[in-house]
């Protein structure tokens, strides 16, 4: 059982039904994380069967390494996005996948210890760079340069946030009397901008956060990229299993689901997203929003 205190990964059970795993098979965990879905999958793996991890951020990998350990022959590592999974196939000379798994939700390590500013609960350098060896930009470095409209179109396309024009008109006041550098900074000025909302239990900060990390990090161009080539990669009757917490991603899965399966390419096994239960909300609140969808191959 899955004894790690930090991450509690989402739906497991509902993962491993959708991969429908045989133990002597190639599965991709394309947003390994700290590995808590990895830990599952290879408890299903024997014989010549293997799990692969990609991920972005290198701190994140050690942490998978260190607790796939036990799993030691059956499993690889690569400090690589999702959407380079072709690349890494071919280059090992693998026809495909039998499964592939996203899990697109923030690591519980990002949020909380890697202080790179991906959470508005501490005041943090406002980095938000999955991999902190990429060349940037930083989200400090966005909100300094950026103008206005294109910090406004961040906010409303990628955050959904109603008030979009007035915190960016504010961001380019605030910039001319000092640099923005903290999550800290933000925060204040998302608060002085939208306030508190009596009773909510989202922080008003949520959107903008969201908006600005989507921006640094290319997600949603990250995902399509992606989409574009997972048929490609996968084995005939090979499963997908997708795990979005936003409108954006989920909305560019159903998409997608739905135009391979009207052109014979993939078959839904989820004509609505499946969500948790009630008691794993109770036990893991960040799961409240996971929506799961699963295509296979024709």
């Amino acid at each position: 059982m899955d004894q790690n205190p930090v991450h509690q990964p989402v739906m497991v059970r509902e993962v491993l039904a959708g991969l429908e795993i045989r133990p002597d098979r190639l599965y991709v965990d394309g947003t390994i994380g700290e590995g808590g879905h990895a830990v599952a999958i290879l408890s299903r793996i024997t014989g010549v069967g293997e799990l692969w991890g990609f991920d972005r951020d290198p701190m994140v990998l050690q942490t998978a390494a260190a607790r796939l350990a036990p799993f030691t022959s059956h499993f690889r590592l690569f400090h690589r996005s999702y959407a380079r999974v072709g690349e890494v196939l071919e280059e090992a000379g693998r026809g495909g996948a039998a499964g592939i798994l996203l899990d697109l939700g923030l690591s519980s390590y990002s949020l909380q210890f890697s202080g790179r500013g991906f959470s508005f609960q501490r005041d943090e350098p406002l980095d938000m760079r999955f991999d902190p060896l990429s060349p940037g930009p930083t989200g400090a470095q966005l909100l300094n340069t950026l103008p206005q409209k294109e910090i406004e179109r961040i906010f409303r396309d990628f955050g959904e946030e109603p008030r979009a024009p007035a915190l960016a008109r504010r961001v380019c006041e605030l910039r001319r009397e000092r640099p923005w550098r903290t999550t800290g900074q933000l925060v204040d000025l998302v608060l002085s901008v939208l306030g508190r909302r009596p009773g909510s239990r989202v922080h008003p900060a949520t959107r903008v956060f969201q908006a600005l990390r989507i921006a640094v990090n290319r997600e949603l161009e990250e995902l399509a990229k992606f989409l574009e080539g997972a048929p490609h990669w996968l084995e005939p009757e090979g499963r997908l299993v997708i795990i979005s917490y936003h409108s954006l991603e989920d909305r560019l899965v159903k998409q997608r689901f739905l135009s391979w399966e009207k052109a014979g390419v993939m078959r839904r096994l989820t004509k609505k997203p499946l969500t948790p239960g009630v008691e794993e909300v109770r036990q893991n609140p960040r799961a409240r929003s996971a929506k799961l969808r699963v295509a296979e191959k024709i």
